[in-house]
């Protein structure tokens, strides 16, 4: 066969079927290579799945991309549950959000048992030196990017600083603002609709075509992915039962107060909160973990963001990170099972985190099957989108706070820590440097400001 007969072929006759186990593999092989945040992991899903595997056509990916950046959640590992979900019915949408999720739990349990235990040590110290400066350019350079993409008119730039001073000098509550941006722009969009006409995925063009895949434009839904009120019921069931008897069980076993069931319950919230993505949510983890209920300290908080940036997965991952050092601290288990503690607290924690995750695509979607039409972004998304622009920018700014001011304005400024920050937001935003990239730079740096000084 020459080359041109190969081509045709590639284009007109789709892979042969991928088998559960061959899907294993690759899910377990994206977990432990998902680095760059939700563009990156969904820019590797597309190159791999929709480019050179042809698993999935153009058109479906970016329809289930759709769907996944309407939901409450990380977009990338819910777009990895869709696609194995698709491919290989309940079973292949739990391994592969699961997956996604896994390496990287292990990754920071570890991570979080090396800092809590050794984060005195100069060596240690001196590489957060220079981290935490880099986790504020990183903040920074988020709320330009969420901010340049979503702000589209002057209404959305004043729902963004109404939502900014909301939080910060108001200190209204994140789900009160979720919630008021929505209702702006649920009556937004019917008294002024080009205002909220703000989305779209921004991977590719519908409809572009890289060969027959097995999940093509024109394949039929298959059986296990057409709605049926019967499934709807039997999802949210199952689904009630493992939120339900979990919580059931701490509860108890511990008591309503205990931390482990205050946690679950706490982390069960934010993950109905986290539109907008990780950055969105974490000055709500911030605010209950830290300010409720003392779980970490807010520097803590902030090296927990470094190591959640430096680990494959979702950047909400850091909840683990709280989780770790929440169990650790307070000794949930007593002085001589700190370890223990913490790798509960943390497993409990991203359990509660991302439970929600899969019942919304085992749920919703055989409904986002039932039409393959693009999905538009809803008016209240919007809002919600343009206010989590002024709450990331408050969260900028309270990492500044501790990076420069290390002991409070009544402290001296950090200009050393001023100049690092300063020198990662130009390379992140003025040479477009990778995340990993600037933090391996600021951490090298602060290593030899510790040892030099």
């Amino acid at each position: 066969m020459d080359t041109s007969q190969q081509q045709i072929s590639t284009e007109t006759h789709p892979p042969v079927p991928v088998t559960l186990a061959q899907a294993f593999r690759y899910w377990l092989k994206l977990g432990l290579i998902s680095f760059g945040g939700p563009a990156g992991q969904i820019a590797i899903m597309h190159q791999d799945l929709v480019e050179r595997k042809r698993w999935i056509s153009e058109k479906r990916f970016l329809h289930a991309l759709n769907y996944c950046m309407v939901l409450p959640g990380p977009e990338a590992q819910q777009l990895a549950t869709y696609i194995g979900w698709m491919m290989h019915r309940t079973w292949g949408g739990i391994l592969a959000g699961t997956l996604f999720v896994l390496p990287s739990l292990f990754i920071l349990i570890a991570l979080s048992w090396f800092y809590i235990a050794f984060g005195d040590v100069p060596l240690v110290a001196g590489l957060f030196y220079g981290i935490k400066p880099a986790v504020t350019a990183i903040v920074l350079q988020a709320t330009h990017r969420i901010g340049s993409r979503a702000l589209k008119n002057s209404l959305l730039w004043a729902i963004a600083a109404a939502a900014f001073v909301a939080i910060f000098a108001l200190n209204v509550p994140f789900p009160a603002i979720v919630a008021s941006a929505a209702l702006i722009g649920y009556l937004g969009g019917r008294i002024a609709p080009d205002k909220f006409k703000v989305g779209g995925g921004g991977h590719g063009k519908a409809g572009k075509s890289y060969g027959a895949a097995l999940i093509d434009d024109h394949t039929p839904t298959p059986e296990h992915a057409r709605f049926r009120w019967a499934g709807l019921a039997r999802v949210a069931m199952v689904g009630g039962l493992l939120w339900g008897l979990p919580m059931a069980l701490l509860t108890a076993n511990y008591g309503w107060d205990h931390t482990l069931t205050q946690m679950g319950w706490f982390f069960t919230k934010a993950a109905l909160l986290t539109f907008g993505g990780a950055y969105a949510v974490l000055p709500y983890v911030y605010l209950g973990a830290v300010g409720q209920y003392g779980w970490l300290t807010p520097p803590q908080m902030i090296d927990g963001l470094a190591l959640g940036e430096t680990t494959p997965g979702p950047l909400i991952m850091v909840v683990s990170f709280v989780g770790f050092v929440g169990g650790y601290v307070h000794a949930l288990f007593g002085p001589d099972n700190l370890f223990l503690a913490g790798a509960v607290a943390a497993t409990l924690v991203t359990w509660f985190t991302f439970l929600p995750s899969f019942l919304f695509i085992f749920a919703g979607g055989p409904l986002v099957e039932a039409t393959h039409g693009d999905l538009k972004f809803t008016a209240p998304l919007t809002a919600i989108t343009a206010a989590v622009v002024g709450v990331i920018l408050n969260l900028a700014m309270f990492f500044a706070y501790h990076v420069l001011w290390p002991k409070g304005f009544s402290g001296t400024f950090d200009w050393i820590s001023a100049l690092i920050a300063l020198a990662a937001v130009v390379a992140l935003l003025r040479y477009k440097r990778g995340v990993m990239e600037v933090i391996a730079a600021c951490a090298v740096i602060g290593l030899i400001l510790k040892f030099a000084i």
